[in-house]
């Protein structure tokens, strides 16, 4: 379901249970955005091993998207120049930025994708149970 659909929680107080959670947050819009957009794509009269196959290949696209971020993959060197990708998640309350982190600078989209990919988005809810009108 695209994330438009949900409605964000209440982000914690305590700067380390927020950056967590802002992390999560991040890791939820790209598997619902990024990955439920493949996946409801996919052909549901497939074949079971063609429709599985698919599916291995949304998620380790997906994997290799959370490298870039982490930085492991990404990076066009020559010279003396550099160009790498960054990607920010950031928590505004109206127009006023409340938090913003560098997802380069956290614990690992990567390590965070295993969890993720069960549908797992940490101790503190991202978003509550009920759905945007």
């Amino acid at each position: 379901m695209a994330t438009d659909k949900f409605v964000l929680a209440s982000p914690p107080s305590e700067p380390r249970a927020l950056e967590l959670w802002l992390q999560h947050a991040a890791g939820l819009v790209l598997f619902e955005d990024v990955r439920g957009y493949a996946l409801a794509r996919l052909d549901p009269e497939q074949e079971a091993s063609t429709r599985e196959a698919a599916i291995k290949a949304i998620d380790n696209a997906v994997y290799g998207l959370m490298m870039v971020i982490d930085g492991v993959t990404g990076t066009l060197r020559g010279g003396d120049y550099r160009i790498d990708l960054r990607m920010n998640v950031r928590l505004s309350r109206g127009s006023e930025l409340i938090q913003q982190l560098d997802l380069f600078d956290g614990d690992g989209m990567c390590m965070g994708y295993h969890r993720w990919i069960r549908g797992d988005f940490g101790d503190d809810s991202v978003v509550r149970g009920d759905k945007a009108t």
